[in-house]
């Protein structure tokens, strides 16, 4: 199978998440920012354009962080990716949803993509006053979404039980954004960051992507 990524992107999760999983994969390195995605090779692949995309052996496509996620799980049930127990199943998925729709698709969308929810001017084609009002409010969003998940990561080394899960891999790709943001992390989210950091899968694909 080959997984398509993009430097910086939430993509290394589903990367991460094959390396835990054992699975053989080969990976290609798009130009998401010069807009490789969007070209009519990739598109042909993707239509929606964006990265993770995972191209099975059978030639399938898988898009959507959740939806690879949860199939590379069920690849290596011995490996425990997916919780056994259905309430720490429903956890991880929770976490998971949380980290995809409102810490990154609502909060650090707005900082990395104000344009998007502020309308361009279209005289000078230029982001409006308000493009920093939409960072700030951005990074409110980022901040309350860890501030709401420290209490969950008090109790356990990971974010639904006691073992690295599908959810992990999700929280672990929108904490390594924060350094660049400034963003402080809460104690607890900053103790799994750094966890996750000593894991030898981890270790292995920040080296493949040159963050290590």
């Amino acid at each position: 199978m080959k997984l398509f990524w993009g430097a910086g992107s939430c993509a290394i999760g589903i990367h991460i998440l094959l390396e835990e999983a054992g699975l053989a994969y080969e990976t290609q390195r798009l130009d998401v920012a010069g807009g490789e995605t969007r070209q009519p090779a990739f598109q042909a692949i993707n239509p929606k354009g964006k990265v993770p995309t995972l191209v099975r052996d059978d030639g399938s496509v898988l898009t959507e962080f959740s939806a690879i996620a949860t199939w590379i799980a069920r690849q290596a049930p011995n490996v425990g990716l997916i919780p056994e127990d259905a309430t720490q199943e429903a956890r991880a998925v929770e976490v998971m949803a949380y980290v995809e729709g409102t810490i990154h698709g609502q909060g650090f969308a707005r900082i990395f993509a104000p344009q998007v929810f502020e309308p361009q001017d279209a005289v000078h084609g230029k982001l409006g006053v308000g493009a920093d009002s939409v960072r700030r409010q951005g990074r409110d969003m980022v901040e309350r979404g860890f501030a709401i998940l420290d209490p969950v990561l008090a109790s356990h080394d990971f974010a639904a039980g006691d073992r690295f899960t599908i959810a992990d891999a999700a929280l672990f790709y929108v904490e390594r954004w924060t350094p660049k943001q400034k963003i402080v992390l809460p104690d607890n989210v900053q103790r799994h960051y750094e966890r996750l950091l000593t894991r030898p899968a981890i270790q292995r694909v920040r080296q493949a992507w040159g963050e290590a």
